[in-house]
């Protein structure tokens, strides 16, 4: 695409938004937000991400606010509940919030927990659920190796959809997913932060690291990159997918609902009912799970929750020279 002129800064606003449970270390969720010719589009690369990275993430967020998305294919997607490492006897309050869901992905290996604790949570998702419901674990690459076999041995005692990024690098996925195999274990493997460029999933698919590929549409670019990157994925190498989020703001889970609703075929639910784990959007009328769906469509921001979710001036700050410097990469 033409990369259109940095933003006019009155149409750049930063937000701080809160959020209901700790969540990848974080309390608080900071999204920069550029009003556009086509919308509005949302930038917020997580702050240890380098400018490199985090330019493909503008990116994505010029594409929402200069030229759109494709056409949509469906009107709703289904979305997954995301159940954080919290403890099981929170796990019901968790999913109270992703009504209708019958997939839930849940957070385990997080730091000063032990085994003992993720399989307490899965065990308490999968009553809530039921055994029609889907379970998906993810580790965020926390384990080893030895441990991820270990332990996705262990809680594949409730019957587990996949896992998703086990372990960190991409030929440890593959002696994950060859191990479980050989022991008899049926829990499929996932890529996800393994996939933070268009050229990885390739990477994954022919390393044979995983059984399904994690796509968002951020890291990739865009909408219409995370559907370039579909393709290959499904009609070369037949490796599935699922859409997902980064903890987006509801302007930055549109666009992933736009990914995911221009998919052909039956996707899986994807991961994009998080605007449930925010104590606070930028609008009033929130991407939140319905029937176990969320709608497609534009989110447009309300002056009065700009204001009042503000980021502090020095974050302000922060944000827009970021902004500078990576849409000087582009």
């Amino acid at each position: 695409m033409t990369v259109p002129d940095l933003p006019d800064p009155d149409r750049v606003h930063v937000v701080a938004l809160p959020l209901r449970t700790r969540f990848r270390d974080l309390t608080v969720r900071e999204a920069l937000l550029v009003d556009g010719p086509m919308g509005w589009g949302e930038f917020s690369p997580f702050t240890e991400y380098d400018d490199p990275e985090a330019a493909r993430w503008l990116a994505a967020c010029l594409e929402a606010a200069h030229d759109g998305w494709p056409a949509p294919l469906r009107t709703a997607v289904t979305v997954n509940a995301t159940v954080p490492a919290v403890a099981a006897v929170d796990v019901a309050a968790v999913l109270d919030r992703f009504p209708g869901c019958t997939t839930a992905k849940v957070k385990v290996a997080e730091r000063g927990q032990g085994l003992g604790d993720d399989l307490d949570r899965v065990a308490a998702v999968r009553d809530r659920l039921g055994p029609d419901g889907a379970v998906r674990v993810d580790a965020n690459g926390a384990w080893d190796v030895d441990q991820a076999v270990h332990a996705l041995t262990a809680l594949s005692a409730y019957g587990l959809e996949y896992a998703e990024q086990p372990v960190a690098d991409v030929a440890d996925l593959a002696r994950v997913r060859v191990r479980l195999a050989r022991a008899g274990v049926a829990v499929a493997v996932a890529a996800d932060e393994s996939v933070r460029r268009a050229e990885d999933p390739l990477a994954v698919a022919l390393a044979g690291a995983a059984d399904l590929v994690v796509v968002k549409v951020a890291p990739l670019g865009g909408v219409r990159r995370l559907l370039e990157v579909a393709e290959v994925l499904q009609a070369r190498h037949g490796v599935g997918l699922t859409v997902s989020s980064a903890l987006d703001s509801s302007v930055g889970l549109a666009a992933g609902v736009a990914a995911a609703a221009a998919l052909p075929g039956a996707p899986r639910a994807a991961g994009l009912g998080t605007a449930a784990l925010l104590a606070a959007d930028v609008t009033a009328s929130p991407l939140l799970p319905v029937g176990g769906q969320v709608p497609v469509g534009s989110v447009v921001p309300e002056p009065a929750l700009l204001a009042r979710y503000a980021a502090a001036p020095a974050r302000q700050r922060w944000w827009r020279d970021r902004l500078r410097r990576c849409h000087a990469l582009l």
